[in-house]
């Protein structure tokens, strides 16, 4: 990946991409992989918000069918199977048990009809090219099963369980950048730490152009587009203010969202449990550990100000244990916290749980900025539809002929393997010099480009480093520096690799990934240790120390 901001040219793009979300990197690689030009810019590291802060899960929204949101439902069941097909390194199947009690919202009649719907709903589950992608129909079992596979299910009342499966995203990080990549790969130019911070405008008002400031060292770019996309996740109103010089007529709700790391519930199954209060939340295996996630919170404010809060851990902590009815979570037990923001359309609801999780695609000229297109709300899961919707809208304000997608069934950059299994066997059996569960990481996570970061590795011994528990190594950093953009360490513990997702880590391996970053980006000591400073304050748990 080349940063284009360092080296810009002064060509007209066909769109101008603000916001290197997943939804700005689903519409940059719709639009590049049909022919037109496209520059995308993120003012800080590309998913870095709200696209980094999931459930780690791509699933079709079982309770939304709590609020007849049908084609919501079928469009995120659909789009979850072509996940499966384009990025089959990266997107899992994983059961979920729901567990059934007597009363009324657990019922296992009324979570039946449900289980009975979605499966309706998801009838193509089965049409995926890797046979390992397939999804079984639901099934119920017993409660003395139920507690087998979740021993600490409260027993009370405990009628027994329905299994469905939806699929696990091990990496949306590296999926909002595979997305990214396929773009590249098709001519896109992209940049992180770059801001966009102002319109220009042509004399009948037209927006034309974005000046952009490369964060790193402050320099400001024009780049010329016919049109601009917003797609800037929370801060989408705030740019649609900037450009129209008043309050938007079309504001964003915001929700917090957090999940916890914590000591494993479950080795095989997600957890799908309810609140006193009828809010779901999930318990989900991940890395030999649970996620638990995620709450659901109206913030109002600058969501640049958005940090995860110690009241805001320890109010979810408090609704797990009484859905449990008994401690099951201490503070001490969490290892990790992270949370982000979600942009909502809906702000008629009474509560951001309940409110839809639809987009909206909106034209610029019907408010005065003719050019101008943006994107609101959403979900992971339906991105890459949503970046059709946009095409649509595109290719009527271009006036030309613009090719059909094929992004449904073409693999994104890394994922070119027929079959998943067949992939991660050959790199586990076909690498000596390296352990089983390092080339399993890398061939998952990497997809075909693990075989470059094997080749840092082989050209300095010094880099096969261990740098987690289950196998990652410090070739990792090298190439995220080289290859994707890398230019703050968090960058790489973060969003590169998974050595922040499992908490702050030990001192002695922050140092060493630290120095490998100096030695390529030519840091100084001061520089250096100012980055393991930040690293350090965004990955201490608030009130871990009290």
């Amino acid at each position: 990946m080349i940063r284009y901001i360092e080296h810009p040219t002064s060509e007209e793009f066909d769109l101008a991409v603000i916001g290197g979300g997943i939804s700005g990197a689903c519409v940059a690689y719709e639009a590049a992989s049909r022919g037109l030009s496209v520059a995308l810019f993120e003012k800080n590291d590309f998913g870095g918000a709200t696209s980094s802060a999931t459930s780690k899960l791509i699933h079709g929204g079982l309770r939304y069918l709590n609020y007849f949101e049908f084609g919501l439902v079928r469009e995120s069941l659909r789009e979850r199977r072509i996940l499966e097909d384009i990025a089959p390194n990266l997107v899992y199947p994983l059961p979920f048990l729901i567990p059934n009690y007597r009363g009324v919202t657990t019922n296992r009649w009324v979570l039946k009809a449900g289980m009975i719907l979605y499966d309706l709903l998801s009838f193509d589950r089965g049409w995926t090219v890797h046979e390992s992608k397939r999804l079984p129909y639901h099934h119920t079992i017993d409660a003395q099963a139920a507690r087998k596979i979740a021993p600490l299910l409260p027993e009370e009342k405990l009628t027994g369980a329905h299994i469905y499966y939806d699929c696990q995203s091990i990496f949306p990080e590296r999926l909002t950048l595979s997305f990214l990549k396929s773009a590249e790969a098709h001519g896109a130019k992209l940049s992180n730490y770059s801001a966009a911070t102002a319109f220009g405008r042509s004399e009948q008002g037209r927006i034309t152009s974005i000046s952009v400031r490369d964060v790193l060292n402050g320099k400001e770019t024009q780049v010329r587009s016919k049109l601009v996309i917003n797609s800037a996740g929370p801060w989408a109103s705030r740019l649609l203010e900037e450009a129209a010089g008043k309050a938007s007529d079309h504001p964003l709700r915001m929700s917090e969202g957090i999940h916890l790391l914590v000591p494993q519930f479950s080795q095989t199954h997600a957890l799908v449990m309810m609140t006193p209060s009828h809010r779901h939340f999930f318990i989900i295996p991940w890395r030999g550990r649970s996620l638990v996630g995620t709450t659901d919170r109206e913030f109002v404010g600058n969501p640049d100000d958005y940090r995860v809060s110690e009241q805001s851990i320890r109010e979810f902590l408090a609704d797990i244990n009484q859905t449990f009815g008994k401690e099951v979570l201490k503070f001490s037990d969490i290892q990790h916290a992270y949370g982000g923001l979600r942009p909502l359309t809906d702000t008629h609801t009474e509560s951001t749980y309940s409110s839809s999780r639809k987009y909206e695609v909106l034209d610029g000229e019907r408010d005065g900025n003719a050019g101008l297109i943006t994107v609101e709300g959403g979900k992971y899961t339906t991105s890459r539809n949503l970046a059709e919707g946009v095409l649509r809208m595109v290719k009527k304000k271009l006036g030309r002929k613009i090719p059909a997608t094929s992004t449904r069934k073409k693999p994104l950059s890394g994922s070119e393997m027929y079959s998943i299994r067949q992939f991660v066997e050959d790199a586990r059996s076909g690498n000596p010099g390296f352990d089983k569960d390092t080339l399993e990481f890398l061939a998952r996570a990497f997809g075909t480009a693990y075989k470059e970061v094997l080749s840092l590795a082989a050209e300095n011994q010094a880099f096969k480093e261990r740098i987690t528990s289950d196998g990652e190594i410090l070739a990792e950093v090298v190439y995220a520096v080289r290859k994707e953009m890398a230019r703050h360490l968090l960058d790489v513990v973060l969003r590169r690799t998974g050595v922040g997702d499992l908490g702050l880590p030990p001192d002695e391996i922050l140092q060493k990934i630290a120095r490998v970053m100096a030695d390529e980006l030519s840091w100084t000591d001061v520089k250096m240790q100012s980055e393991i400073a930040d690293a350090k304050r965004y990955l201490t748990l608030p009130g871990k120390s009290k």
